[in-house]
């Protein structure tokens, strides 16, 4: 298989640059995740492709693509959808507030599966918050199926779940930039359509595109700006929340503007342990569920199914923080 034709096309300039079409970058994106493209054109590709810009009907091919390649998960039985959260960016600044999300969830009985990367390269990933809460990924794809479905939580690295989009991700340590995978596996969900994936990013434009990608496929995901990438609310000011379903994008939270008027407890530091220790606190009923992580989870109750209606999800969520009150106090 040529290469060069996909090069002329995606490699002159953000100008002259042509877009692949659905099939065409399918195609591609599959030798790319087989290893069978030569280092020399996979160089090319990866860069021509980060000055272009990818369009909609490439992303609609690659991430067809990962997911010919992905192993696929069953989706647990009962009536909830479960609730997908791909954790790929890891904190620095803010504390990595993902595991919170995911055991709140779980504790409302919505299975949760987290899929991502074990090290952060000099972030605190999810997982090693995890590791500190006594949760540990899972080996493999049977595995984590068997945790999901007795535990109602699971965490599964990249590397088992996409063996091909991790080799991609991690070439980032040798050419220096990001390419089209890291914002793919943010897309990703392993029942096939019937989780709801908790999509987020931090640039404007690519919320638009993984809006438009889930409009146009009929998949189910909550939409928001993550915390440095991370598919939580930020605690300190709620970003604008989408649940997309159906072909339909509805609003549940516009963005605050403003941070919020009393800021909540947070962790002192954001390393992992730090982190650990105070998601425990808030576990053991000592600190409030920060707001805006609250609205999220209301976000995610109703799109899992857990709730009936909009009203219902955020009463549920305000009855748990009630008891979460009394309890501290």
């Amino acid at each position: 298989m040529s290469y060069a034709q996909y090069i002329r096309e995606i490699g002159r300039g953000a100008e002259g640059a042509g877009d692949l079409a659905v099939d065409d970058a399918r195609r591609l994106y599959l030798a790319m995740l087989d290893g069978g493209v030569p280092d020399l054109e996979l160089g090319a590709i990866i860069l021509g492709l980060r000055v272009k810009g990818e369009s909609l009907a490439e992303m609609r091919g690659f991430l067809a693509a990962v997911e010919a390649r992905m192993h696929a998960m069953r989706r647990p039985h009962g009536r909830v959808r479960p609730i997908v959260l791909p954790t790929y960016n890891g904190a620095r600044k803010e504390a990595n507030l993902t595991p919170l999300l995911a055991i709140l969830l779980q504790r409302f009985g919505v299975p949760v599966l987290v899929h991502g990367l074990i090290e952060g390269y000099g972030r605190v990933t999810t997982g090693q918050v995890f590791r500190e809460l006594g949760i540990m990924p899972s080996v493999s794809i049977l595995s984590a199926q068997a945790r999901l479905e007795e535990q109602g939580l699971a965490f599964v690295p990249l590397s088992a779940l996409a063996p091909g989009a991790h080799n991609l991700l991690v070439l980032r340590s040798r050419l220096g930039v990001r390419n089209s995978a890291h914002s793919l596996v943010k897309m990703l969900d392993p029942f096939r359509g019937e989780g709801v994936v908790a999509a987020a990013a931090t640039h404007p434009e690519f919320l638009d595109l993984m809006r438009d990608m889930l409009l146009e496929s009929g998949r189910h995901g909550i939409l928001l700006r993550g915390t440095e990438g991370e598919p939580f609310a930020s605690p300190r000011r709620r970003p604008r929340l989408e649940h997309v379903h159906d072909g339909c994008a509805d609003v549940l939270f516009e963005a605050e503007h403003d941070s919020l008027r009393a800021l909540p407890q947070l962790p002192d530091a954001a390393d992992a342990a730090s982190t650990a220790a105070w998601i425990r606190r808030v576990l053991e009923h000592e600190l409030p569920v920060p707001k805006p992580i609250a609205n999220q989870l209301a976000c995610c109750l109703l799109a899992s199914g857990y709730a009936d209606d909009f009203c219902q999800a955020k009463a549920v969520v305000a009855v748990a923080a009630s008891g979460r009150s009394a309890a501290a106090a």
